[in-house]
C-alpha cells in the first residue's frame, strides 16, 4: 500500500536542506529524478495537494537514510516557488520502510523540517552579518543570533 503525504514547509534554500541532512546522518541525493516508495498509488489514501498519482516518485533531488530502502522526494511546488518533501509513509511494523523513516525524522518529518529551519535561519543570519549559536534548552534547540 502506498500513502504518500508532503511536509508543511517549503523549502526554498537547498543548501540549508542539505545541511539538515548532513547534521541528520542522511544523503542528500542532488539531481536524482526519483524517489524510492511503494511505486504506486493503490488509492486508499488521499495523494499530496496539488500532486497527481502520475506526479509520485518523481522529484528533483532525493533524501536516502542508510538501510531505508524508502527515500523522500524534493519535488518542486506547483508554484515553481521553492520544493516540498513527499515520502510514503506508509507501514504497519517497524520493519516497514515508511516506519523507518517515521522513526528516523518523527510523524510528519518534524526532526528534519526543524533541522532546515535551523540550518535555514543560521545562513540567513550569516549573510546579514550576525553570528549565531545552537543552545539546547529543556531538549529544546534554540538559535541565539548575536552581531560581530
Amino acid at each position: 500500500m502506498s500513502h504518500v503525504e508532503s511536509v508543511n514547509v517549503t523549502i526554498t534554500d537547498l543548501n540549508a536542506l542539505k545541511a539538515a541532512c548532513t547534521r541528520l546522518g542522511v544523503e542528500f541525493l542532488e539531481n536524482k529524478k526519483t524517489y524510492n516508495w511503494f511505486n504506486f498509488s493503490v488509492g486508499d489514501y488521499p495523494l499530496p495537494v496539488g500532486f497527481t498519482a502520475e506526479d509520485l516518485g518523481k522529484c528533483e533531488h532525493a533524501i536516502h537514510v542508510p538501510g531505508v530502502n524508502y527515500e523522500i522526494g524534493v519535488v518542486p511546488l506547483k508554484s515553481g516557488k521553492g520544493y516540498t518533501l513527499l515520502y510514503d509513509f506508509y507501514g504497519r511494523s517497524a520493519r516497514h520502510d515508511g516506519e523507518k523513516l517515521k522513526e528516523k525524522f518523527g510523524t510528519g518529518l518534524t526532526k528534519l523540517v526543524d533541522g532546515y529551519s535551523i540550518e535555514a535561519l543560521k545562513a540567513k543570519a550569516r549573510a546579514k552579518g550576525y553570528m549565531s549559536q545552537e543552545k539546547i534548552v529543556n531538549g529544546k534547540t534554540h538559535l541565539v543570533v548575536t552581531g560581530f
